[in-house]
């Protein structure tokens, strides 16, 4: 009984990151109308590294010790949030449909666990190999139908596959990164010096290519205020915490369930149908995930 409870509490805080980082595609589809992808990603993070100063400085947090950790911090920020989130905003500001991004983004874990093996030395078992291979599977049949009907290879803006691929590099380099240098720096403060390197590129970045505008209708605003509390300040924290505790190749396997969790709120919000491969490729990923991220029973009286 007592294993059952510890392995209950152990699979909330997955659960609960991708039930957030999952509404951030819905939130894009909301703001990206009115801002540009550069514009409206470093804006974001502006004001989550601000909130998030606020909170340490209110909560007293373990402040940065050295010039090492800030740029240890800098370099998971340019990462993690300029590269990744850049590289996925930009290519669907492009054309490339959120399926389609989803699908190359999805094979962050299985690069991630290739990497892990030579950088952090982690050795994935037979058992988690099947389930990074059912994820790809089971992410494929959920957004292969979508992908089908509205889009085909000869339509796909070949500037916004290269966006998705170099997110789909960030993003598992950036993994590998905070899991072998992020234990020894302060989570709140070092997410702050995060946010504020990645917005420094991204400002940069939106002042050469963009003009900079927002209209801050009430949907921006909505979409805006999501990204920032429930992404930038809960989902990220969330997955820092996560990448803490796991190795980097279990926490990057979460990413599979997103696509999947998004498939189900566009159903329940904007009533998308879900079609039977779709449902299969849901059951499929989320048993893939599990034979990564769930241990093993243990053999225990309680």
């Amino acid at each position: 009984m007592t294993g059952a409870v510890s392995r209950a509490q152990a699979l909330g805080g997955p659960a609960l990151f991708v039930l957030l980082w999952s509404t951030g595609f819905v939130g894009a589809e909301y703001g990206l109308p009115y801002a540009e992808p550069f514009t409206f990603l470093s804006a974001r993070l502006v004001v989550a590294a601000v909130l998030l100063a606020l909170i340490a400085a209110a909560l007293r947090s373990v402040g940065m010790s050295s010039r090492a950790q800030y740029g240890r911090a800098s370099v998971a920020g340019l990462l993690l949030h300029a590269g990744y989130l850049g590289g996925v905003f930009y290519g669907i500001s492009l054309g490339v449909p959120a399926g389609v991004s989803a699908v190359v983004v999805s094979l962050q874990p299985v690069l991630t666990a290739v990497i892990a093996a030579r950088v952090l030395r982690e050795r994935p078992t037979g058992r988690q190999w099947l389930g990074l291979a059912l994820g790809v599977a089971g992410v494929a049949l959920v957004v292969g139908p979508g992908i089908a009907e509205n889009s085909g290879a000869a339509s796909l803006p070949v500037a916004g596959l290269v966006a998705c691929l170099l997110a789909l590099a960030s993003g598992t380099l950036g993994t590998v990164w905070q899991k072998q240098h992020g234990d020894g720096i302060p989570l709140v403060w070092g997410t702050a010096v995060q946010y504020g390197a990645a917005s420094v590129v991204l400002l940069a970045l939106a002042a050469a290519t963009e003009d900079m505008s927002i209209r801050w209708t009430g949907e921006f605003v909505a979409a805006f205020a999501w990204l920032v509390v429930a992404l930038s300040l809960g989902a990220v924290l969330i997955l820092l915490l996560l990448l803490r505790r796991g190795t980097a190749a279990g926490v990057s396997s979460l990413y599979y369930l997103v696509p999947p969790a998004t498939a189900l709120e566009a159903y329940l919000l904007f009533g998308e149908r879900v079609s039977g491969p779709s449902l299969a490729g849901i059951g499929i990923t989320a048993l893939g995930v599990a034979l990564v991220v769930v241990p093993r029973r243990a053999r225990d009286s309680g």
